[in-house]
């Protein structure tokens, strides 16, 4: 069976709490399903990788066009603050890598690629913040590495529905695919099922011929 690891991609309290400085709408609707994603990965001895952005506190390494909104005051995510932790509800079990990024992408000058090849992975589910920006770049990258790439519809966000229905469709196009928490779960049972109905038939004795 396919390798896969799990990106949680910057489920951020600056990001998901109502009232911080980079809150998404609507990012609060999706923590129960990334941490029954998240559990059910681990239960199944995959691997979750959780992908954060942070900023310097000086903004010396913030994209040109947010830095006039950083250094004029809307600080988000800087290293060292509550805003830019994980929030507590998906905090990374023991040996969990956390993978630090500066741009939308994960792969983008991190060690992401690295992490996972070394583990042998071939696929990655991603699910987290938001559609239009770190989720699709993340994507885009990955497809462009070669891994197979599924992403949990109903684990993910965007500020509106018709962005999130609008780079649903454009990943689908690029061979993503796309399916809800429920539906993964299912497709992984099924595939786990019959990897080791594969197993089973490889191991077995061979039939003795008769004289």
């Amino acid at each position: 069976m396919q390798r896969i690891a799990l990106l949680i991609i910057d489920m951020q309290n600056d990001f998901v709490l109502p009232g911080s400085p980079g809150y998404i709408p609507g990012a609060e609707r999706i923590v129960d399903s990334v941490a029954r994603l998240s559990s059910f990965v681990r239960e199944r001895k995959g691997l979750v990788v959780h992908v954060i952005r942070t900023y310097r506190p000086d903004g010396s390494d913030v994209e040109a066009f947010r830095l006039p909104a950083f250094q004029a005051g809307g600080k988000l995510v800087v290293q060292g603050t509550r805003g830019a932790k994980i929030i507590e509800k998906l905090t990374p079990t023991e040996n969990e890598p956390v993978v630090f990024k500066k741009r939308f992408s994960g792969f983008m000058n991190t060690e992401l690629d690295l992490l996972l090849r070394r583990r042998g992975i071939t696929g990655v589910v991603v699910c987290g913040l938001q559609y239009p920006n770190c989720v699709r770049a993340t994507v885009l990258d990955a497809v462009s590495l070669d891994y197979t790439v599924t992403l949990i519809t109903d684990a993910t966000a965007g500020e509106t529905r018709a962005v999130c229905e609008a780079n649903i469709l454009d990943m689908k196009n690029i061979g993503v695919l796309c399916v809800t928490l429920k539906e993964f779960r299912e497709r992984w049972k099924k595939q786990t099922k019959k990897s080791h109905d594969a197993d089973r038939t490889s191991h077995a004795s061979p039939t003795r011929r008769k004289a």
